[in-house]
């Protein structure tokens, strides 16, 4: 049962994120997509893992999963692309069979084949991948066992190594250093750009309690939006040379080419008072003039002091790498395991009912003539006897078949497969 699975996979390591995001299926027509491929395809189960860096078909098929095979799947998907955006799209996709496409899932699950390693937000994404498949009837007991053991697999990872310790977003650096300096629950917040960078700043300090925000944006619909989201108040971003409300952090990220922050605003926005203000500056050059760290007293954190650190968080993270792949070969060992088993169950389902079909037959047929000629007693003691054999005969065989074919402590465990596509 295990080499049936197979994954064909499009992940920042084999093409740009940009057509990665093309590939996406709203989920409205998610359930009714994927059907339509298992059917035309011939699948026994799928599901579909889709994320910002990656999208990866999961499914069982006896079928191997070839150059061919990942073209016929990206036609039954894609039905408006022409040939040209299906030789394309089969030249950027990884394929993966059998041991190998178990591994790549528990890689995948484990963080350790992520764009940024050690984000924990995979294993909550894969979870809910399935589930939303399940729900829509396309996963059955093989993809149940593969998704169920890989989530362990990630939890074990995440518990016996340092993979997803020590931040390496500068986002959460950033965070974590406002933290450090111990802010008022009350901190007057002005963030200045409402892009993607201080939108997830933002998010982080709603979600820890501060509720005094004011967003200053280019664009009044984007500064709304984000406003709007954090309770706060939006202005222009050229409202900044007359804001007169003072405050305690300025969280900046723009798309400006020079500082937008010179000393004369930072004066103005001050509105004279006198204590240690914060900037976190997560633009790129800096919108805060160098100039202000030099004449006014405050603490500056700025992207590139953050990145610095992110670098090195993420290099410790990979010095773990060698270690989770130790955890996810034993894994494999075991859950190779359980697919054995569960093979076992599935061919020996029928034994009890052609034991039952054999023991009706002598009761009544071959054995009938003396069946009947016994007495009451004689027969409940034949029924009992019957009833005791028949259950030993199930049950025995199968432990017997159990130890056969799991009781090898010779077995290695699997180590990162050579993957050839």
């Amino acid at each position: 049962m295990h080499h049936n699975f197979r994954i064909l996979a499009f992940t920042h390591k084999s093409t740009d994120l940009k057509w990665i995001g093309e590939l996406g299926i709203e989920k409205e027509f998610m359930a009714e997509r994927l059907s339509a491929l298992r059917t035309a395809c011939g699948l026994e189960e799928v599901m579909l893992l889709s994320t910002c860096n990656r999208f990866e078909v999961i499914f069982c098929s006896e079928r191997q999963l070839d150059l061919a095979f990942a073209k016929e799947l990206l036609s039954c998907l894609y039905l408006t692309w022409n040939s040209d955006q299906i030789d394309d799209a089969s030249e950027r996709a990884l394929m993966f069979n059998g041991h190998e496409a178990v591994y790549h899932l528990f890689e995948v699950a484990s963080s350790i084949d992520s764009l940024v390693v050690g984000e924990r937000e995979i294993i909550t994404q894969v979870r809910t991948s399935y589930e939303f498949c399940q729900s829509a009837g396309l996963t059955g007991d093989c993809l149940r066992l593969l998704v169920k053991h890989t989530i362990e697999t990630a939890k074990e990872v995440y518990t016996r190594t340092h993979i997803a310790s020590r931040p390496v977003s500068v986002v959460s650096l950033a965070y974590r250093k406002l933290k450090d300096l111990k802010s008022n629950i009350d901190a007057r917040f002005l963030i200045i750009g409402a892009g993607q960078t201080n939108t997830l700043m933002a998010e982080f300090l709603s979600k820890h309690g501060f509720q005094n925000f004011s967003v200053f944006n280019r664009s009044a619909s984007n500064g709304k939006k984000l406003a709007d989201k954090l309770k706060g108040t939006s202005y222009l971003l050229s409202d900044l040379e007359t804001y007169d409300k003072g405050f305690d952090v300025i969280i900046t990220c723009t798309a400006a080419a020079e500082h937008i922050i010179s000393p004369t605003l930072y004066a103005s926005l001050l509105q004279g008072e006198k204590d240690k203000k914060i900037v976190i500056d997560l633009s790129v050059p800096n919108d805060l003039d160098p100039v202000i760290s030099e004449r006014f007293d405050l603490h500056h954190i700025d992207v590139t002091s953050l990145q610095a650190i992110a670098n090195e968080n993420l290099q410790a993270r990979k010095k773990e790498l060698e270690s989770c792949r130790r955890i996810i070969g034993d894994q494999i060992v075991r859950f190779i395991d359980v697919m054995r088993e569960r093979s076992l169950e599935v061919a020996m389902r029928e034994i009890p009912e052609q034991v039952r079909i054999i023991r009706e037959a002598a009761l009544k047929s071959v054995f009938a003539d003396e069946v009947n000629a016994l007495d009451d007693n004689a027969k409940e003691v034949l029924e009992k006897v019957l009833a005791y054999v028949e259950k030993k005969y199930i049950s025995v065989p199968m432990v017997m078949a159990k130890e056969i074919l799991l009781d090898k402590p010779s077995r290695k465990p699997i180590t990162k497969p050579l993957i050839k596509n």
